[in-house]
């Protein structure tokens, strides 16, 4: 770590999704000594287990690379995954700040070579699938990895297994001895940018989530659109791998509801609209149903919107969907829901159910280790230590664009902190 820099001209940033990333390439570019903190091991969060992302769609590896070789580029920054902040003290433009980094069992002589995978036996959940699929407990926690170093499952560790992993390493880079530690540094601000949580629908006992095979969350939808996801691209039921023709989306999973998320994300919509696309553009006899309450699809969005509902193969119900049931024996969901338009109660079978979950932030439940400011849902308002600064969906639900916007609004606010 290039410890010789000043501490009032280091930021720190806490969370490696785009918001994170987009801030510490901002502020090294503008001079800045940056620390990148990240929890997983490797960058890019929820982003970068996407399909496609707005408002491009195009896949997340083209913005997360051009950021990837901005870091790489940069030595004023430095990475730190599998990390998180402890503890902060002090004030705006002269922090102390804790970093836990927690092993790896791998250093940076590795150079990706897959040697360990292949001496490993045990198969553990693979966390960048949502746990869909299984990997190697010696694993690469995904093909576009930054950095692009293996990890070895730490439920392996003081086995036979982990010894024939660490004797397969030709370049001695696995070590089986890493244990956790804690790092002290100087800084002059924080970005606060550690993103969020998919809000848990298994806590609406009658959509079935957790329980019915066959109900998936908005993220699961993703993976399994996804060229590198646990079917590679082709979408089909995990209970049973058949391949999917008629689906529906069931919007506010949750959301807009007192019981659980008060508010809208405003993104799901416009998340649903896009990943009916990729069903019909995999399937022309396959049919989308698109349960909802309102569509927010605002400015530039509402031609999208314009484009997905004028497909005949495409039909929207306004009504909020009640109780969803799977039939055990052949799969298939059955959603019911009154038709505001008619009044009628509708009840269809379906292939799939995708359940729109809204945004929770990290924040809800992991709070910031310093004095802030939060509203009755755990978002970062302003008001909280100054030099600590909130960037993208810990302040509110975001789209891509927008978390990028707001990175680059937190590292100006940064740089002021820094020159206190």
């Amino acid at each position: 770590m290039a410890d010789a820099q000043n501490g009032t001209r280091t930021i720190l940033v806490a969370g490696g999704g785009i918001a994170g990333l987009s801030a510490a390439v901002e502020a090294a570019e503008a001079g800045f000594h940056v620390i990148l903190v990240e929890r997983e091991p490797s960058l890019g969060g929820r982003v970068a287990r996407m399909n496609k992302y707005f408002p491009k769609l195009c896949p997340p590896q083209c913005g997360l690379e051009i950021n990837f070789r901005r870091i790489r580029s940069n030595p004023l920054i430095d990475v730190m995954t599998m990390s998180e902040v402890e503890k902060i003290d002090g004030e705006a433009g002269n922090f102390s700040v804790a970093i836990r980094v927690n092993p790896r069992y791998v250093n940076d002589k590795c150079t990706a070579c897959g040697k360990c995978s292949e001496a490993a036996q045990t198969e553990v959940p693979n966390a960048f699938d949502y746990g869909l699929s299984t990997i190697k407990a010696a694993y690469l926690p995904s093909e576009f990895a930054y950095p692009m170093r293996y990890v070895i499952a730490p439920g392996i560790i003081g086995t036979p297994e982990a010894k024939a992993v660490e004797a397969a390493c030709e370049y001695g880079a696995v070590e089986l001895d890493m244990a956790p530690r804690t790092v002290e540094v100087k800084v002059g601000a924080i970005i606060w940018a550690t993103g969020w949580a998919l809000f848990d629908t298994s806590a609406i006992s009658y959509y079935g989530a957790g329980k019915h095979r066959n109900v998936v969350s908005n993220a699961v939808m993703e993976r399994l659109a996804s060229a590198n996801g646990p079917t590679g691209g082709v979408i089909s039921r995990p209970s049973d791998g058949k391949a999917v023709k008629k689906i529906a989306f069931v919007q506010c999973a949750g959301s807009r509801d007192e019981n659980y998320l008060p508010y809208c994300s405003g993104v799901c919509c416009l998340a649903s609209l896009k990943q009916a696309t990729y069903l019909l553009e995999q399937d022309t006899e396959a049919s989308v149903s698109i349960f909802y309450i309102d569509i927010r699809a605002f400015g530039r969005n509402e031609a999208f919107f314009d484009q997905v509902r004028q497909d005949e193969r495409v039909s929207l119900v306004k009504g909020k969907a009640g109780e969803i049931a799977e039939n055990p024996e052949t799969g298939m969901v059955t959603v019911q829901v009154e038709d505001q338009a008619t009044g009628k109660i509708l009840r269809d079978d379906f292939d799939l159910v995708v359940l729109a979950a809204g945004m929770v932030p990290s924040t809800a439940t992991e709070k910031i280790p310093a004095e802030a400011v939060y509203d009755q849902n755990g978002f970062i308002l302003s008001g909280g230590t100054p030099g600590i600064i909130g960037a993208g969906c810990v302040k509110s639900p975001a789209d891509v664009s927008s978390c990028v916007q707001d990175a680059t609004a937190a590292v100006l606010r940064a740089i002021q902190a820094c020159r206190r």
